[in-house]
This record gives C-alpha cells, structure tokens and sequence, in this order.
C-alpha cells in the first residue's frame, strides 16, 4: 500500500493500514466515506461533554482521545493503539495540525505520517485529497451515498454562486473574536473563502494580514475597521459566540450586527462532499436573507 501526500512525501506499508489515528476533523472526513479511526487528536469534545463541531458525524464515545486542546497529545496512548497511520491536515505547509512541535519527533517515530494540505488552495483541492486518501484506505467512491453528497455540493456550490450574483455586491467578512482582539480573515489562503469568492461571493479583504497571513488582528476600539452587510461569525469553540460578543460595545455598533446579519462560519471546514454542502448552503440562504447597509 502507499499514498503520496502533500508534502511530497511516499507513504509505504505491507497492507492496507488498519489502525487509523488522526486530526479529529480528518477523522470525520474519512467516516463520511466509511473509513474508522482508533483514536484522534484535537477539539472533540465540548465542555459540556458534547462532541465539538469539528468532530462531524463521529461516535466520540467509540474513539480514543489522545488531546482534546492545542498542545496535548498522549504520547503513551498513541502508542498503546499500534497505530498503522497518523493522518493530519496542514494549514501551514509542511506542518500536522494539531502535532505537538514539542513532542513531534517521538510522536512520527511510532507510525508513518500523512498530511493533507488545506490553506492556499481553492476548497476543491482539499475534498479531492481527501477522497482520494480515503479510496487509498477502502472507500467506495462510488457509493450512492457518497455520489449523493457529491451532487448536494455540486447543487450548493451553484446556489451561492447565484446568491452572490443576486447580490450585487453585498460585502461579507469572515471573522473571528477573542477577549482581546477581534480578527479579519482574508479568503487568500482559507480554502472555503477562496472558493466563496471564486464563486463571486464579495469578500472583505485586509490589509495588514498577520505574520502568518490568515487574518488582520484589530483591537476591539477598531473593530469597525472595514465595512460589512453580513459577517461570517466563526464557531468554533476557541472563538466567542454571539452570545459573548454582546458585552463589547463595539461588537454591538457593527452594521451588520445592528441588522441581525450575522452567521455562523466553519473556519476549519469537514473537507468532505458531506461535510461542505451545508456550509454553501448556509451562506448561500444567509446572502438571500441580507440587505446592503449604510
């Protein structure tokens, strides 16, 4: 068995692997197609003890959790899981989401490694790696299922493209809040925005983007930096909710919040047919519903 991944790296093993363990969103890939890991790593479970979003249509009860925040990995679990692959996702090249750099080393010594390139790209890479990494391990392809979800997504992806035309430029931004801070995403290296905006969606655009170059960090007293119609709110757990967002002032006076224009945004996306469907599908009917703002 072997699989070229991202890094431009062979993957070879006598049999197909069996003993999966990967980044939880790269897990719920895989089960989409059929595909089961031992174990995973990375925002599963909620506080409240419910699966994170990020863990898609996973059974968590049924997985080995090996760290469930940035930074933690259980070495000694892993381990004890005989792991056939390791397989992550990579918004920074060459770099496993939610691999500890610290302990790396002996984490990749234990099993072979894939990783899956998801920034930089247009959202159509991703899914296709992913299926094709999951063909690799067993998945029909050919599934009804799975060609049902191919057609949802080919159907949504049309749906907003006339949605945004529809629109007439009604400007979106994707964004994200923590206490300190409240972030501007740029659809130049985020898979979904850059496939939004190939499909005419009108995207805020910042201009003095991180080191990292995902985001503009403002302060809260600039938070009105750009103007937008609707936002994309971020939802992940690490992020504030509208709900917390409501105690800052500047939150409060934005346009589009002013408006109740606001939706919820899966910055990490399941790179799944199954998995992105309803994120076009959301935005698609979140642009129908919105209005162009002063």
């Amino acid at each position: 068995w072997s699989f070229r991944d991202d890094r431009g790296k062979t993957v070879t093993t006598d049999g197909t692997p069996r003993n999966l363990v990967a980044f939880v969103g790269t897990a719920a890939v895989l089960h989409d197609y059929g595909i089961t890991c031992k174990g995973v790593f990375g925002p599963t479970r909620q506080k409240n003890g419910r699966p994170d979003p990020q863990a898609g249509d996973l059974d968590i009860d049924r997985l080995t959790v090996l760290g469930n925040t940035w930074g933690e990995f259980n070495l000694e679990r892993y381990a004890s899981l005989n792991p056939d692959l390791l397989i992550s996702s990579m918004y920074v090249k060459n770099q496993l989401w939610y691999v500890p750099e610290e302990s790396k080393d002996e984490i990749l010594q234990l099993a072979p490694s894939i990783g899956i390139q998801v920034a930089d790209v247009s959202l159509t890479e991703p899914l296709r790696r992913h299926a094709e990494l999951a063909r690799a391990l067993g998945a029909d392809l050919d599934s009804a299922a799975v060609k049902q979800a191919r057609k949802r997504f080919d159907k949504a992806a049309e749906e907003l493209r006339r949605a945004a035309e529809d629109a007439g430029g009604l400007k979106v931004m994707a964004a994200s809040g923590d206490a300190d801070l409240f972030y501007v995403s740029t659809p130049k290296r985020s898979a979904d925005l850059r496939y939004f905006r190939e499909l005419g969606v009108d995207l805020v655009v910042p201009e003095k983007v991180d080191s990292q170059g995902f985001f503009q960090s403002l302060s809260w007293e600039n938070a009105g930096t750009y103007h937008a119609d609707l936002i994309l709110l971020d939802n992940r757990t690490s992020a504030l909710s509208p709900k917390d967002l409501a105690a800052k002032p500047t939150w409060r006076k934005l346009p589009a919040v002013q408006a109740g224009q606001v939706t919820p945004w899966t910055a990490e996306p399941r790179f799944s047919y199954a998995g992105c469907a309803p994120l076009l599908e959301r935005l698609a009917q979140a642009i129908r519903k919105a209005r162009k703002l002063d």
